[in-house]
């Protein structure tokens, strides 16, 4: 049961989603038209990237090997 998640919002077991803020299109502008900006937004987003259940995208994924984690399986299922 290693690496594997249960999302307390939805039910869905499985590996969490990584997904990172901001948008890409405006990141190469900033690099485009200004170097600080641009470098500023990267490391924000880098900085800000966040595992969420793939189902729903709740960010707040349980292991399923934690005893929280184990009440959750035996609650959806």
């Amino acid at each position: 049961m290693a690496n594997i998640f249960i999302c307390p919002n939805c039910g869905h077991q499985g590996k969490p989603k990584n997904v990172t803020r901001g948008s890409i299109l405006i990141e190469f502008v900033l690099w485009l038209a200004f170097i600080l900006p641009g470098l500023i937004y990267s490391l924000w987003r880098l900085t800000t990237r966040t595992k969420v259940c793939p189902s729903c995208g709740a960010p707040n994924m349980v292991p399923t090997d934690s005893p929280g984690g184990r009440q959750l399986v035996e609650k959806f299922q």
